[in-house]
């Protein structure tokens, strides 16, 4: 019983110890630089190996054919490889839309920065939709009237950039980068009429400075990445086909 005793005034000292007004007031660490020059752990690496291997099996799998070299530097405002991101989307996306909303997207905006690699000449892995896609980007489809659509079309004015767009929506600027015509599926676009279109959720947070996106109407995520939906757009497709076209165009003086 004394033992018992004892352990108990201990513990009670120890706790009141610990709340006698002490506080840590310094922290001292050793910065240890990770170089190749530090061992591997045989353990380690032996553990790793196999989740290692069956990854890179996976990344490795051929799953489409590049008949051509695809680079976001092949065109002005108009690049093969900017039109086949944009219409994967479209491809992959609208029937989701659709059975959830009964309506269909009206076009795809991406953007130029967004493609972060090329799709070299031949066979066409998981990896390279990594490559070209290595952020966790997901689409979201916005609600937006046609007056903010304009300002759309002013932002890709302004931008003179070979941002992606789907080829439901045809774009015609003069010398001066003035947009002359702009339809989707062959119509006029109508102010006061919504339109839906899909993005990432990087480009409707703003990203870009693509704020018209913000003046919305509503917004329905896919919770559907820009990756997969390359992925899953490649493996349905034996060979690409994408090339240049008259979607987004620039007049001669």
């Amino acid at each position: 019983m004394a033992l018992k005793q004892l352990s108990l005034i201990l513990l009670a000292g120890l706790i009141l110890s610990c709340n006698n007004g002490h506080h840590v007031t310094k922290i001292e660490g050793k910065r240890i630089e990770v170089n190749p020059e530090i061992p591997a752990d045989s353990t380690i690496e032996a553990f790793i190996k196999p989740y290692h291997d069956h990854l890179n099996k996976d990344l490795d799998s051929i799953i489409s054919y590049a008949p051509m070299t695809y680079a976001k530097t092949d065109g002005e405002l108009n690049t093969a490889i900017g039109n086949l991101m944009a219409d994967a989307v479209y491809s992959q996306c609208n029937p989701i839309f659709k059975k959830r909303t009964g309506k269909d997207i009206d076009f795809v905006l991406l953007n130029y920065g967004g493609i972060r690699s090329v799709i070299p000449q031949g066979n066409i892995t998981t990896r390279t939709a990594y490559e070209i896609m290595p952020f966790e980007n997901a689409v979201v489809v916005t609600e937006l009237k046609g007056a903010q659509v304009q300002d759309l079309l002013r932002y890709l004015s302004i931008a003179k950039r070979a941002h992606p767009i789907s080829q439901q929506l045809q774009l015609t600027l003069n010398e001066r980068y003035e947009v002359i015509s702009a339809t989707l599926n062959g119509n006029a676009i109508v102010l006061d009429k919504s339109y839906f279109v899909a993005t990432n959720d990087y480009l409707f947070n703003g990203g870009d400075k693509m704020s018209f996106f913000q003046q919305n109407e509503g917004v329905y995520p896919l919770n559907y990445k820009v990756r997969n939906v390359l992925i899953d757009y490649f493996k349905k497709t034996d060979t690409l086909t994408s090339k240049k076209d008259n979607r987004f165009i620039r007049v001669a003086p």
